[in-house]
């Protein structure tokens, strides 16, 4: 076979390529914005759970959030650092959030220093100013954040 004999151009071959190449490429990027828009997915979960508790005045379950162990009562003293007591004095309330009535996740970041979770940034009772806790990424607790972090 010469160069002269080569086979005659395929239009609807080609097209058919053309589309294979556009759909893959479209479905890559699709499947990336998602996995990226969803990347913190379990810490906003977990901090959901955490205000939803408090909201129902459920401190015992929200402090089982905090400390990611909803068998805390069977051993109280492993979390003797934050008591039950305190944890309800912070957030119960009388606490500086009082009452909560209401929350609306705002934003979701990792802290500049790269720490090992993410500070997820709350509307609480339609305040102007935001509640923000960390959701430790390896283990699911939840703490104070170790940066502050400017929501907009």
């Amino acid at each position: 076979m010469t160069l002269l004999d080569a086979q005659e151009y395929d239009a609807a071959r080609g097209r058919r390529r053309r589309v294979k190449i556009v759909v893959t490429i479209v479905l890559v990027v699709l499947i990336a914005s998602v996995v990226w828009t969803n990347r913190y997915w379990q810490e906003k979960r977990v901090a959901n759970k955490f205000f939803a508790a408090l909201l129902n005045k459920d401190y015992e379950t929200a402090y089982g959030i905090y400390f990611a162990d909803p068998q805390w009562k069977q051993h109280p003293g492993k979390h003797a650092s934050y008591a039950f007591s305190e944890f309800y004095r912070d957030w119960g309330p009388g606490g500086e959030w009082g009452v909560i009535k209401s929350y609306e996740i705002y934003g979701i970041s990792d802290c500049p220093k790269k720490g090992t979770g993410v500070v997820v940034d709350v509307i609480v009772n339609q305040r102007a100013e935001h509640a923000q806790v960390y959701v430790d990424k390896s283990d699911k607790t939840v703490s104070s954040p170790p940066c502050d972090l400017l929501f907009r």
